[in-house]
């Protein structure tokens, strides 16, 4: 049997849309001599839906949709995901179901067992979970279809499974000899390599080859990478997708072989690759057609400035430099040089006179040579109101340009340089700015070197360095990696190494800036902890964590 593994893009809510790629990547397949073409989780309705979830017509929208898919493919089987009523007079309203049908009959539905509600996951909000683990015969094979977080759960992998159930284990326990699993996996650093040792692993535990279908393209904060795949019944990859980008590939299940595509070479690759993907599709899909991108002179916004270029071309973006008295004249020529090396568009709006202007009434004895942190932030948030000016002007999204470690520790302006409609490196630490720029220029410099070679600085003071206020970025960020992504204690770090009092100042900031991440900018998730929905901290609390 030939399967075709197809990985597309979907826009939540978009019914018609969506269908319309289901049926031509269905007929591509078809064309390949596919017997079977198998989607994504929930391609039907894009994932995730969230609170869509609870209007009807939503659902009926989807269910009709899907009638109409099982009406009009012709020629090949399907499987793929859609949302479905529970029929039963308890439980959550609905199931996340995926349905196998031919020829305008279906043949076979499926639901998922396993609903996870951790991170940014919250499936049990609306879900009630599948109990059937029933395999279908399909033209000669006994196939085992699941969803997503089904094949999450082996104890030979998880050292703390955190279901009761192992729907592979059932399932190969009543006869498959073909594992399906369509998900909508998102990505995260080191989740595509350990997704592949996993899928490798069941593979090999159970003696059937696995085939596995992504979703590929972001939505809202999350980017799905796809490398959707194929594995042999001893554990080999046998077909793999393409990444961040729609594909076919066919697995012949007979032959065991298959088409495998590359993937990045680096960390650096993937996450730039995963920015860019996740941005244009953030952009387009909220209807936004041009992009405003304040550039400073310094490394982030640099970044932040090649990744919209690459997403949308460089005609559609627009960058603003707006220069102080405290501007060194380098930022003047490194910012005019890196749109010029991109091709976009450069304005440059001087803010003294400005912030002269709002200076005055509010701090009456101010000194130019020593300006407190009112007069600092007045800075951030004329630049940041100057850019929201130019978003309404015409019609483009700011893109804000903070990363994580400024994020983590509030080094950053509420109404400043915050404002934005989407904060494209707020999950990407200083460290890995640094990587990701390196890669930005390996054919050439596109990033002048000087911006990466200059000691960060806000530039809202005379002679200011981030160093100034913080801890190197390097020792910043690992402090950071084991607080917020490893969920390490003040105690543990400080086993690790990591000066006590040092570990304790960086807690400190973390927690108390809480505040101003819930009034962040939706951001692009990388890596495994990333602020947002997925980091759920009270506002207003009273806990010290133990020395």
């Amino acid at each position: 049997m030939k399967i075709g593994i197809a990985q597309v893009n979907p826009l939540v809510g978009d019914f018609a849309g969506n269908a319309a790629k289901i049926e031509a990547r269905a007929a591509q397949a078809r064309d390949k001599g596919c017997d079977l073409v198998v989607f994504s989780e929930l391609v039907l309705s894009g994932y995730p839906p969230r609170d869509l979830l609870e209007k009807n017509d939503f659902v009926q929208a989807g269910l009709a949709a899907l009638a109409h898919l099982v009406k009009r493919i012709r020629g090949i089987g399907v499987i793929c995901g859609y949302v479905d009523r529970n029929p039963a007079p308890e439980g959550k309203p609905l199931l996340n179901a995926a349905v196998l049908f031919e020829n305008g009959r279906i043949r076979h539905r499926a639901c998922k067992r396993l609903l996870p509600t951790y991170d940014v996951f919250d499936e049990s909000r609306y879900f009630e979970p599948g109990t059937d683990n029933g395999v279908v015969d399909f033209r000669g094979r006994r196939l085992a279809l699941t969803i997503c977080e089904d094949v999450w759960n082996d104890k030979e992998i998880f050292a703390r499974p955190l279901y009761h159930s192992d729907p592979v284990a059932a399932m190969s326990a009543a006869g498959a000899d073909l594992l399906v699993n369509v998900a909508a996996s998102p990505f995260d650093l080191g989740k595509p390599a350990f997704r592949e040792r996993m899928l490798a692993a069941v593979a090999r535990k159970y003696r059937l080859p696995v085939v596995f279908a992504n979703q590929v393209g972001g939505n809202d904060s999350l980017v799905f990478d796809g490398a959707s795949s194929a594995f042999h019944s001893d554990g080999r990859l046998v077909a793999r997708a393409s990444e961040f980008a729609e594909d076919l590939v066919v697995f012949d299940t007979a032959a065991l072989t298959g088409q495998v595509r590359s993937r990045s070479a680096t960390t650096a690759e993937a996450v730039y690759r995963a920015l860019v993907c996740g941005t244009r599709d953030y952009v387009t899909k909220c209807g936004f057609h041009k992009v405003v991108i304040g550039l400073s002179g310094g490394i982030d916004s640099a970044l932040t400035a090649c990744i919209a270029a690459e997403a949308f071309g460089p005609s559609r973006v627009h960058t603003v430099f707006m220069p102080s008295r405290y501007t060194s004249r380098d930022n003047f020529v490194d910012t005019e040089t890196l749109a010029a090396n991109l091709g976009v568009g450069y304005q440059v709006i001087p803010i003294d006179e400005i912030f002269d202007a709002f200076a005055r009434p509010l701090c009456p004895d101010f000194d130019p040579a020593r300006p407190g942190i009112t007069e600092q932030n007045i800075q951030a948030r004329i630049r940041g109101t100057l850019l929201m000016g130019i978003s309404n002007r015409d019609g483009s999204l700011v893109l804000s340009t903070g990363n994580k470690s400024e994020l983590a520790v509030g080094y950053c302006t509420l109404y400043g340089d915050m404002n934005g409609g989407l904060a494209v490196i707020s999950d990407v630490p200083k460290t890995l700015v640094y990587q990701i720029s390196r890669y930005v220029n390996r054919g050439g410099e596109i990033i002048p070197r000087r911006i990466i070679d200059k000691a960060p600085s806000a530039e809202l003071a005379p002679d200011q360095a981030d160093q100034d206020d913080l801890p190197p970025y390097d020792l910043l960020d690992r402090i950071l990696e084991g607080y917020v992504e490893r969920r390490k204690s003040a105690a543990d770090l400080a086993a690790e190494g990591f000066a006590p009092d040092l570990v304790q100042e960086v807690i400190r900031r973390v927690d108390r800036s809480e505040y101003k991440r819930r009034q962040a900018a939706p951001g692009i998730k990388v890596t495994a902890k990333a602020f947002g929905e997925g980091w759920r901290l009270p506002l207003a609390k009273r806990f010290v964590p133990l020395e």
